[in-house]
C-alpha cells in the first residue's frame, strides 16, 4: 500500500469529509464441484452500495455511522460496526493506518444470503473497495493487497477472488499472501443458479468434511479440475465429466438432503449439476442456453421443494468503485 509520495504513518487523519463512493459487486459461486476451496465464479447479480463520508451522523451506532439496508436483509443484519462491509472498512482503513471516519452506508442488496452465492465474501469485498475508493490519492491498493485484505477476514480466497476481479479465478496462497489467475470463459457456457427457501451454514457444511481422504478420491478430483479449467475456457462440452467430485459433495448431502436429489436428477439428465459453494443452492453449468432451459423445464417438473430459478450470466468485471 502506498500513496503518491510515501504511505501514511500510523493513525493519520485526512480530511475525507464529503467524500462519497458507489460499489458494485457480483455473486459468486465456489468450488464448482471439484475446484474445493479453490475455484470461483463470478455472477451477474449484485449488491449495490454507496458510502459516504457526512459532516455529521448519528446513526444507529451513535455519532459516526449510519447504515441502511434494503433488499435482502433488510431488517435481519446488524445496523451497527458488526456490519460486516463496516468491519471491512474498518479494517483495510487500519490496515492503512488511516483512523476510520464517521461513516453513511446504504446497501441495497440482491445476493441471497447463507445459500452458497458467496454473500458474506460480497460484503467483505464491498467494504475494502469502499475504502479503497474513500482513499483515492492518499492510499492506493494494489490487487494482491486487495486480496490479502479479503481473504484476511474471509478465511480463504476462493469467494473473494471472483468477487474482487470477475470471470473464473483460481485463488491459491503462498507464504507471501493469497494469489489469483483470472481466465475468461467460454462465451457458450450459461450459469444456472437454484436457489431454495432454506439458508445452509457454511460452517456446518465444512464440519461434515473429513480430515482426510483416500488418495484415488484425490487423484480424482485433480484429474477433474484440471478438465473443468478446460472445459470452462475452451470445450464446455465436457462440463458433465469436468464437474464430477469426491472431495466435499458427498459428505455434505445429508444436511442438504433435497439438493443433494435435485443434483442427481439433473446430472442423470446430462445437465452438470454442482453445489454452489456450501449450499444449498445448486449451480448447474449449462453449455448453452438451450441446454439451460431444459434444465429449467426438468426442476419445474421433477422438484420436491420450491426453486428460484435464476439465469445469470458470467460477471467478468468484478467489483467495482466509482466516486457517487
Amino acid at each position: 500500500m502506498t500513496s503518491a509520495a510515501a504511505a501514511p504513518a500510523a493513525d493519520v487523519r485526512p480530511d475525507l469529509t464529503g467524500r462519497r463512493v458507489h460499489v458494485k459487486v457480483p455473486a459468486t459461486s465456489a468450488n464448482l464441484g471439484p475446484g474445493f476451496d479453490t475455484l470461483g465464479l463470478a455472477l451477474a447479480r449484485y449488491d449495490d452500495l454507496e458510502v459516504s463520508v457526512p459532516t455529521a451522523s448519528t446513526g444507529q451506532d451513535g455519532p459516526g455511522l449510519d447504515i441502511e439496508v434494503h433488499g435482502v436483509g433488510a431488517g435481519e443484519v446488524p445496523l451497527d460496526a458488526s456490519h460486516l462491509v463496516v468491519r471491512a472498512i474498518a479494517h483495510t482503513f487500519a490496515r492503512a493506518g488511516v483512523e476510520l471516519p464517521p461513516l453513511k452506508l446504504v446497501a441495497h442488496n440482491s445476493i441471497p444470503h447463507g445459500r452458497g452465492l458467496g454473500s458474506s465474501g460480497a460484503a467483505i469485498v464491498a467494504g475494502v473497495i469502499a475504502a479503497k475508493g474513500l482513499l483515492e490519492g492518499i492510499v492506493e491498493f494494489d490487487p494482491d493487497e486487495l486480496l490479502a485484505l479479503a481473504t484476511e477476514l474471509e478465511g480463504h480466497p476462493d469467494n473473494v477472488a471472483p468477487a474482487l476481479f470477475g470471470g473464473l479465478t483460481i485463488a491459491w496462497v503462498t507464504p507471501e499472501g493469497p494469489r489469483h489467475k483470472k481466465l475468461i470463459v467460454h462465451r457458450g457456457v450459461s450459469p444456472l443458479v437454484l436457489v431454495p427457501e432454506h439458508e445452509m451454514s457454511t460452517a456446518l457444511a465444512r464440519s461434515l468434511q473429513p480430515e482426510s481422504v483416500p488418495h484415488e478420491d484425490a487423484v480424482f478430483n485433480v484429474s477433474r479440475s484440471a478438465l473443468l479449467i478446460a472445459a470452462l475456457i475452451q470445450s464446455p462440452e465436457l462440463l458433465l465429466q469436468a464437474t464430477e467430485d469426491k472431495l466435499h459433495q458427498h459428505y455434505r448431502a445429508q444436511a442438504m438432503p433435497e439438493t443433494d436429489r435435485l443434483i442427481r436428477a439433473l446430472r442423470a439428465a446430462g445437465h452438470p449439476a454442482v453445489v454452489s459453494g456450501a449450499g444449498p443452492s445448486i449451480l448447474v453449468l449449462a453449455s448453452d442456453p438451450s441446454a439451460r432451459a431444459e434444465a429449467i423445464r426438468l426442476v419445474e417438473a421433477s422438484a420436491d421443494t420450491v426453486w428460484q430459478a435464476l439465469p445469470l450470466a458470467v460477471d467478468f468485471m468484478g467489483a467495482t468503485v466509482q466516486p457517487a
